[in-house]
């Protein structure tokens, strides 16, 4: 395929290569030709190129008045330098010369040109493009540049196919990296890619989040531009603005006024600009024309240390300008080798014969008009960027070496083929004053950044490093207190959409970019994560967090706990009615057939004085952590023991008033009741049925512990599911019906004899019984706090106190205080008295 398209790119080429020469007489300076054993090529910019409008095609001609680039100059002058110091040494390609062919690309028709003629073949100066390509013998063996992006794409996709080695010293684009494209292309200067990321590091160093992008409009800039937003986004910062100045930009014309206004409108206060050293100049005379100031400005290593930058008139005013530059090196030697080349007889142009295939681009006339007081001074960009040129040139030099076994001392001179030497430049690795020289897997050199900073003395301009960008991954070590920025009292300017939000606010994003968001407090039971500042999350069941909260907090766990001094009264009030129903079954016992016991109901108290001690114990469930047989006991055990207690009370009083009232008015339902035990099977069939609730209830609502979280944000509340449950309504209910029962009973029998009246005592019971659960529903129906179950056992304590004290203590009393009342002759006088009263009215 890359033949096929090799093929058909150099039959058009071929095209403007005849143009080339059709169309001009040319001539060339001796200093771009040097014979040799083998010869490398070399593409620099010793002028500038200009827009022009085209008939035909034509190869440009670069030397023009006022075109002249000091910049390409000096590379030129290191590939130079490099050359004549192998040729000089006797380590390196001993018994070996190297020759080149330096060319001047001005321009892409240069550029093409330049490339067309390194791959000519020797003697007939032309490609051959049917043979055998591993075959090939072009003129030169290796190439060294071009310069920019644009360029050495071109070059690449030329000298592919044939596999001729192609070390650029600039250009320093991702897409380059693409072996399947450009399989012999290697290059001296970082990768875009760790300039990019570097970039985003000291994006995210300073918090700025808000930023616009400018970039130029060949390769260079539109792909760092490119690379720049998706790697800048990815770390959360947000174009404010993005454009591309078009390669015909120039000072004060529209579309140069239109990009400054759109800039001034974005309200970002840092700006990157990816650009070349052509467009950055017109760019920022822009600037100072629109008087954009209090800025900072990014700049990439394409134009961060360059002269032709910092001469723009009025440039200091615009603000901070920071950027990345290639790391600082030196050619030893270079100035001077420059100085001996501007004070030696460089002879005259040579003119070309007709018929000769001399470059019209092999010409300089202003470097051979240099003097040792007149010549172009070396400054660091150029001199950094001479350092790759004149590494490259060593990095062939070595390859060579190692292809011509030169290791043993000697170099046997061979017919050498450039995709040999493209294997062995793959793999050198050594020393070149002090730094190592060698090629990773992408082809790119290990190497680093300089951060730098732009300084102003007055007039006068210098820069400060900062500190230095390193990989693989990239790290970035700056020392922030060198710089001097333009704001007031030296604070880091600030460039975002919004400030940050005060902790525990979320971001709720309004727009298109999520830098620009308003800042709403997190909700209770939420939280803001500082991993997601856009969403509050919810907090686990077990914690809790107030609104605008950070973090979340554990619950409190809360229930009735032995130790609090709640449950150490409940607790004292339960065990002491406890031991007063022991007593009081002891004292019953011990005067079980004294009328006052008998009339009581007999062995039937002590069925009523168990069943309300059974409920009292069921009470200590209440305290402590809930467990399941304590959920399933204290409700349950306390509803049967206390529908006993009715049953019995119930019983009882419905028993005294069929004796008194009914046994003569109607002797047959009296005799039926007696005969049958009326009085054990009433109190046996309700026990019963209230057993049945209770195990219905445990079997199909079966009460367990629970842990509620929704009644308190801050607690956990222990408690068991009773509460809630229709079996507990019904046992409930249940036992409601039994007190109105056992109520009316009572109050039927208000007349009845004194020692048989317990309508008063037993009504108020019955009546604190009521008002005691209503209360209880009452407080659970707007508190459901800790307390809550302190409540209810009150409530049960408060039910079994006023049963015992209604029904057995006056009871107790005569037996104790008032025995002479506890005898056969008063309760028969007490009934006499009675008939007399009923026989009366």
């Amino acid at each position: 395929m890359l033949l096929c398209t090799a093929r058909l790119v150099g039959l058009q080429l071929l095209i403007s290569w005849c143009w080339a020469f059709a169309c001009h007489s040319t001539e060339s300076s001796p200093d771009f030709t040097l014979p040799g054993d083998y010869l490398l090529a070399g593409l620099f910019p010793l002028h500038s190129g200009r827009l022009q409008v085209r008939h035909r095609p034509e190869v440009t001609l670069c030397d023009r008045s006022g075109s002249f680039n000091e910049h390409g100059y000096h590379l030129f002058q290191a590939m130079r330098l490099g050359v004549e110091e192998i040729n000089n040494s006797t380590a390196l390609l001993p018994n070996v010369t190297l020759g080149y062919q330096l060319y001047d690309v001005c321009s892409d028709s240069a550029n093409v040109y330049a490339t067309l003629r390194v791959l000519s073949l020797p003697g007939p100066h032309h490609i051959e493009l049917q043979g055998d390509l591993l075959h090939y013998s072009p003129t030169v063996l290796a190439v060294i540049g071009p310069e920019s992006t644009n360029h050495a794409a071109t070059t690449a996709a030329l000298l592919s196919p044939f596999l001729v080695p192609l070390i650029s010293y600039a250009a320093s684009s991702e897409t380059l990296s693409v072996k399947r494209q450009y399989p012999s292309f290697l290059r001296t200067i970082p990768n875009d890619k760790y300039q990019v990321e570097t970039m985003v590091l000291l994006l995210q160093k300073f918090g700025w989040t808000w930023i616009s992008l400018v970039g130029s409009s060949d390769d260079y800039g539109q792909l760092g531009v490119q690379a720049l937003e998706n790697q800048a986004t990815g770390q959360g910062i947000c174009i404010a603005f993005k454009d591309i100045m078009p390669f015909s930009a120039h000072v004060g014309d529209e579309r140069m006024q239109c990009l400054m206004r759109r800039l001034a409108q974005a309200r970002a206060t840092v700006v990157v600009v990816f650009s070349g050293r052509q467009l950055a100049r017109v760019f920022f005379e822009s600037v100072v024309l629109a008087n954009l100031t209090g800025k900072v400005w990014v700049a990439s290593e394409a134009w961060a240390l360059s002269r032709h930058i910092t001469g723009v008139p009025g440039i200091q005013r615009i603000g901070t300008v920071l950027g990345v530059a290639i790391q600082k090196r030196t050619v030893p030697g270079l100035k001077a080798f420059e100085e001996a080349y501007a004070r030696a007889d460089k002879g005259a142009p040579r003119p070309c014969h007709k018929g000769s295939w001399c470059s019209s681009n092999q010409l300089c006339r202003e470097c051979q008009a240099f003097t040792a007081h007149r010549m172009p001074k070396l400054k660091a960009f150029s001199m950094s960027s001479a350092y790759n040129a004149y590494r490259a040139v060593y990095a062939v030099a070595h390859g060579l070496h190692q292809l011509l076994g030169c290791a043993s001392g000697a170099c046997s001179r061979g017919r050498v083929y450039p995709w040999q030497l493209l294997e062995q430049i793959y793999k050198v690795n050594f020393l070149l004053h002090k730094d190592t020289v060698m090629f990773d897997d992408n082809r790119d050199p290990l190497s680093s950044y300089n951060i730098i900073a732009w300084d102003w003395n007055g007039p006068k301009w210098t820069f400060t490093v900062l500190g230095s960008s390193t990989w693989s991954p990239v790290q970035l070590n700056i020392n922030e207190t060198k710089i001097q920025w333009h704001g007031k009292n030296n604070q880091v300017p600030k460039s975002v959409c919004s400030s940050d939000c005060l902790e525990g606010y979320q971001r709720v994003v309004t727009g298109f970019h999520h830098c620009c968001f308003e800042c709403v407090p997190c909700g209770a039971g939420t939280f803001l994560n500082k991993s997601d500042l856009y969403r509050c999350q919810p907090c686990g069941k077990e914690e809790w967090a107030p609104e605008g909260s950070q973090t979340c907090f554990v619950r409190t766990v809360v229930f009735l706990a032995w130790h609090e001094h709640t449950s150490w009264v409940l607790l004292a009030a339960n065990t002491v009615l406890l031991l007063l129903l022991l007593g009081t079954a002891g004292l019953f016992a011990w005067h079980l057939d004294t009328p006052v016991v008998r009339s009581a109901g007999g062995r039937l108290c002590f069925l009523m004085l168990g069943s309300l001690a059974a409920g009292s114990g069921s009470l200590y469930g209440f305290f402590g952590e809930p467990t399941r047989p304590a959920c399933l006991l204290r409700q349950a055990l306390f509803a049967l023991g206390f529908t006993i207690f009715l049953s019995c009370l119930t019983v009882r009083s419905f028993q005294l008033i069929i004796i008194f009232k009914f046994s003569t008015k109607v002797p047959t339902f009296y005799h039926a009741w007696v005969q049958n035990h009326g009085a054990g099977l009433f109190v046996m069939i309700s026990s019963a049925a209230q057993l049945l609730i209770c195990l219905t209830w445990l079997v199909v609502w079966t009460p367990l512990p629970t842990r509620e979280y929704q009644r308190f944000p801050r607690l956990v509340m222990l408690e068991c599911t009773e509460a809630n449950s229709l079996g507990f309504i019904l046992a409930f209910l249940y036992n409601g019906l039994l007190s109105i029962s056992a109520f009316a009973c009572s109050y039927l029998g208000k007349d009845l004899p004194e020692n048989y009246n317990e309508a008063k005592c037993v009504t108020f019971s019955l009546l604190f019984n009521f008002v005691s659960w209503i209360a209880f529903f009452t407080t659970a129906s707007v508190y459901d706090g800790k307390y809550l179950p302190a409540a209810n056992m009150m409530a049960g304590l408060s039910s079994l106190s006023s049963g015992f004290g209604g029904y057995f203590l006056p009871k107790c009393y005569v037996i104790l205080c008032r025995p002479d009342l506890n005898s056969t002759e008063h309760f028969q006088a007490s009934i006499q008295d009675y008939t007399r009263r009923c026989g009366s009215t």
